[in-house]
């Protein structure tokens, strides 16, 4: 008990020192959307009449195919954006997307179908009901659980780890899969078959079983046999080392144990989600304006790259996980998201409108030991940060009422 009212004392004692900076986000919500659909009308004139934008770098915009895992976060930006704004042209650009992106609910070849179509019809779903975008989101599921594997009680990730000899037998589960996990309860509440559900569950309570640490951080991946579900290895591939804590699969774990108590109200999800928090919020190494560095052990910090598209994850996690426990808790996380929003939102994270490539955020890693992405807009960066905004803004309106 005395070591956990230290540890809260801390992280009050931080934000303390932060907490007049908070302000400037909380005056300036509305102008910072207004700012990114500018940004991102930018970036539409900017677009090849096909494909859904990735990055950039070197002066050059990168696409994919509607079939790459980011493919979804676009036009789920764009919906965040029409739902707050009165822009049609974005609300257009959103529907050619989709249009483009629904033959994804067929793909059984990834297990990012959350992100890819969770993000994107989820939120048209949400805003502008149809049974088409129903029947895209049952089929999306439908091809999501047949990654699951009953022996392992996991959704199986990548095919492979053929960077750590990876063979015949391995199933590859990494942390991001938590965030696929929102369509199957979706699934689930929709259809009533409880089939989603129990295979969301079950992953789940697999994953706090074998991917993470006493201190509640996590590997970024662990092999199982898949025919025994025992565990072979666990490793990384994004993170610094196998034993490291990766900023963005701390952020991932976050929201997706937040998500996975909403759904469920199961208190263990809440507990880990909680513990996920505390380990982030009170880490040394996390810098004081809350952007954390692209790994929380990376051998050169204070040098280290700064990762945006974790802080906005994690901000927008810490903003649903606040509603769901009590002061003081309730506000350190409020605190804490305000202050990475701040930062977010300064010119030295915030793209001034016509530069960088037309996304909002700069400064995210992608991928640093592939030395993919390194210091870049990322699209889910931005998802997750006009994500954040909203729900700020929501959190805002409903205390003037």
């Amino acid at each position: 008990m005395r070591k956990n009212v230290i540890v809260l004392l801390v992280t009050l004692q931080l934000f303390s020192s932060c907490a007049s900076k908070t302000t400037l986000i909380e005056n300036r919500v509305e102008t910072v959307l207004n700012h990114a659909a500018s940004q991102y009308q930018y970036l539409m004139t900017h677009l090849p009449d096909y494909g859904f934008p990735k990055t950039y770098h070197e002066n050059t915009l990168e696409i994919s195919t509607s079939d790459w895992w980011c493919s979804g976060f676009y036009p789920g930006t764009l919906l965040y954006l029409t739902e707050d704004l009165n822009k049609p042209v974005l609300r257009q650009e959103s529907k050619s997307l989709l249009f483009d992106l629904k033959k994804e609910q067929y793909n059984t070849t990834t297990h990012d179908l959350g992100f890819m179509m969770y993000c994107s019809f989820g939120n048209a779903q949400r805003l502008h009901p149809k049974p088409e975008y129903e029947n895209i989101l049952m089929n999306s599921a439908k091809s999501l659980a047949t990654r699951y594997n009953d022996t392992v009680k996991a959704i199986r990730s990548w095919d492979n780890a053929s960077w750590n000899k990876g063979k015949e037998g391995d199933l590859v589960v990494i942390i991001d899969n938590m965030m696929n996990l929102e369509l199957l309860f979706w699934a689930t509440q929709h259809s009533g078959d409880s089939t989603y559900y129990n295979i969301a569950v079950n992953h789940a309570d697999k994953t706090i079983q074998n991917q993470f640490r006493k201190d509640f951080s996590s590997y970024h991946e662990v092999i199982y046999d898949e025919k025994t579900g025992d565990v072979k290895a666990k490793i990384t591939n994004q993170g610094a080392a196998d034993d490291s804590a990766w900023a963005r699969g701390q952020a991932w774990g976050l929201y997706g144990y937040v998500v996975a108590f909403r759904e469920t109200k199961n208190q263990s999800y809440l507990n880990q989600a909680k513990g996920i928090a505390n380990f982030i919020l009170n880490h040394p190494n996390m810098p004081k304006d809350m952007v954390p560095y692209w790994d929380f052990d990376a051998t050169d910090i204070p040098n280290a790259l700064r990762d945006s598209s974790a802080a906005a994850i994690i901000a927008s996690a810490l903003l649903e996980l606040k509603n769901y426990v009590e002061n003081p808790l309730t506000e350190t996380y409020n605190m804490a998201a305000k202050t990475m929003l701040t930062t977010l939102s300064s010119d030295d994270y915030l793209a001034k409108v016509g530069t960088n490539g037309g996304f909002i955020l700069k400064h995210g890693v992608g991928n640093m030991p592939n030395n993919t992405e390194i210091d870049t807009p990322l699209s889910y960066g931005d998802y997750y940060f006009v994500e954040a905004l909203m729900r700020l803004k929501s959190d805002l309106d409903n205390t003037k009422l």
